[in-house]
Formats: structure tokens, sequence, C-alpha cells
């Protein structure tokens, strides 16, 4: 019985919590301004001006300062009442058109502990309509100690409030357009083939690999060949079923993901030139730039490793008696050419990756001009004593 009271307390709404504060003390709030006003009716019958005048200046000041509070609570009531029934109208209207609808594909689900589109937007409103009630209750007071800060900060906040709309609007057009362009990307690269792509670069077997990396096994055996034991906690005699491998991702829908989170940071770049973050414009664009390197570096690296397994089986088909040494270098030289291009387009290490291939080819060209020198030094004699004895004669 006692937690349940506790949480009926921690349940209680703030504006009963305020309205048990006054009833509990507004008994001594009368007394004391009752006192107050008979003191100064006592002193002033008696002629004592020396003690009467605190007690009327500061009666002066409270008489002339309850009009300012009373007109401050009736603005702040009335504004307090629009906005929950401005909120209502919101939320009733919006669930009436089916917008929690549209919020549950968001991921917005009552069930799950969130909020629902329509509340969501309401509670917005709500606040809209509170910020200037706010203002126009402070400027009511006139106590410049304390309205013109809050006043200054509720007008920053409303003016950036526009703004914020405004970028969740476009962060929502950007995120829509992103699923749009996404799922048409995958369907028109799954109707051309794209799934086969890994077959057409030379690396089937990355395709058979799940989520999770490791390959595909035979769910009838074990990696040694014997059949899986049963679980220690399954009963003689049930039946349990093997669980569901995780599901894999073609290649074309890992395209169309990347498709849509790159329009997703566009859309993130948008919505931070509106909000004027400049420090986060820099940092989406600097992904960007980086993403699009590393995206170009992968295309290089995968036609090249097209051109070299392209390479290798026209070189192997000629049947020649070199042909697979030729073959093998044809596809290693290729590979290593793009590689390099790939590096150098993603930008890692350009200087160290331009000496290292040019170190390459040029130990690769002093050791076949070695290899024709000292083979062919018998040929270049020969010829050489041809020559002389020919000048001589």
């Amino acid at each position: 019985i006692q937690n349940e009271g506790q949480e009926e307390q921690e349940d209680k709404p703030v504006h009963g919590v305020c309205q048990g504060f006054i009833q509990q003390n507004r008994g001594a709030f009368t007394i004391g301004c009752s006192q107050l006003f008979v003191q100064a009716f006592i002193l002033d019958a008696l002629e004592l001006t020396g003690p009467l005048g605190p007690v009327q200046n500061l009666l002066d000041d409270i008489l002339n300062a309850l009009p300012r509070i009373l007109t401050a609570i009736v603005i702040g009531v009335a504004g307090w009442l629009i906005a929950r029934v401005v909120r209502g109208i919101v939320t009733n209207l919006l669930a009436a058109t089916g917008a929690d609808q549209l919020g549950a594909r968001m991921g917005l689900q009552r069930e799950t502990g969130s909020m629902s589109l329509s509340g969501i937007v309401g509670t917005v409103v709500y606040v809209l309509v509170l910020i200037p009630t706010a203002i126009a209750a402070l400027n009511a007071l006139e106590i410049d100690a304390i309205s013109d800060p809050a006043i200054a900060m509720l007008e920053i906040v409303l003016e950036k409030i526009p703004q914020i709309i405004t970028a969740i609007i476009v962060l929502g057009v950007f995120y829509y357009i992103g699923r749009f362009v996404s799922e048409l990307v995958v369907s028109v690269l799954t109707s051309i083939g794209f799934n086969n792509v890994f077959n057409w670069i030379g690396v089937p077997e990355m395709y058979n690999v799940t989520a999770t990396g490791t390959a595909d096994a035979t769910p009838s055996e074990s990696p040694i060949g014997q059949p899986p034991p049963p679980p220690p906690s399954a009963a003689a005699g049930t039946v349990t079923t093997p669980p569901t491998p995780p599901r894999k991702r073609t290649p074309s829908e890992i395209v169309g993901a990347a498709a849509w989170v790159a329009i997703v940071l566009f859309g993130t770049v948008a919505a931070t030139e509106i909000l004027a973050f400049d420090q986060l414009t820099v940092i989406v664009q600097a992904i960007l730039r980086v993403s699009a390197r590393v995206l170009s570096g992968v295309v290089v690296f995968g036609i090249g490793l097209y051109l070299a397994n392209l390479a290798f089986s026209l070189i192997h088909s000629s049947g020649s008696r070199q042909a697979n040494i030729l073959a093998q270098a044809a596809r290693i030289a290729i590979i290593a050419l793009v590689g390099a291009m790939a590096l150098q387009q993603m930008g890692v290490a350009t200087s160290i990756v331009n000496l290292a291939f040019g170190l390459l080819f040029g130990a690769i060209a002093v050791a076949i001009a070695l290899a024709f020198g000292l083979g062919g030094r018998d040929v270049a004699a020969e010829q050489l004593r041809e020559w002389l004895a020919s000048f001589k004669q």
C-alpha cells in the first residue's frame, strides 16, 4: 500500500502539486497580508510616521505591482488554456487523417513506449503557443532584471524553431528520396544481373560468405563430417529446429544501401546549413569527400580485377607452352597496377604508393635488362667479331 501511494505521488501532475501547495499555505498568506494592512492603519492612527514609512512604501509597491502580477497570471493562464486546446485539435486532426500510420512506418509506435507522430506534432504546437505567452506574461510584469534575460532567451528559441522545423522537413524528404532511390537501384541492378558481380571479377567465394563472416556449411553435417550433437537441454524424442541462418545481402542491396546513405548525408549537409552549424557542415562534407574517394577506389580495383581475370583467361586459352606462367604474370601485373591506382584514387599515402610502384617497375626493367644482357653475351660477342672482321677487310 505504501509503494502504491508513493507511485501515485510520483505520477501526480505538476498542476496538482501546485494546487496542493496553494491550499496548504493560503491561510498563512491571507493572515500575513491582513496583519500588514492592519499594522499600517494602526501606525497611521497613532501618527507614528517613523515606523509607518517603510510599511507604507512596502504596501505601495505591492499595490502597484499587483495589477501587473494579475495581468501576467491572466495572460499565462489564457495562453496555457489556448495551447492545450490547440494541441488537442492538432493531435486529433492528425490522428484522424492517418498520420499515426505514417509514424508507425518510421518506428513511432505507442506499443514500444514512444509517442505517436500526432502526439509529437501536438506537443510542438503546444510549445510554440506557450513561448509567445511566456514572453507576453514577462513583459506584463515589467521586472527588467527577470524579464529581459528570459525574453531574450525565448526570442532566440522562437527564431530558431522555424529553422529546426525546416531542417527536420529537409531530412525527412531526403530520407524518403533515399529510400525510393535505393529500391530503384536495387531493382535495376538485380534485373541486369549485377548480383553476379563477384563471379565477373573472379572472386565467387565472397558471395557465399554470410553476414557473420562464416562460410555456408552443409546443414546436415558438422565441419568434420559428423552430425552435430543435440543440445544438452533437448529431451529425448523431441525435434529441434536448427537456427535460421543470417540473411545474405546481395551486391545490389549493398549498392542500394550505399546510395541511401549518400542521399541522407547530402540531406544532412543541407540541414546543417539551414541551422547555420558551420563546423558540422564541414565535417559532413569531409565525410562525403572521403566516401567518394573510397568508392571510386573500390570501383577502379573491381574493374582491374575483371581485366586481370579476362587477360588470364585469354592468355591461358591460347594453348602455348608457357601460357599458364604468362597468364599468372599478366594477372599479377594488372592487379598490382590497379591496386596502386585504387590507393592513389583513395588518397592513401599517395607519395609512398608512387615511390613503391616506380621502384617496382624499375627493378623489373633492370632484371629484364640483366637477363637479356647476361643471356645474350655470346651472341653479342659473335656479332662484334663479325663487325671487326668486316672493318679489317
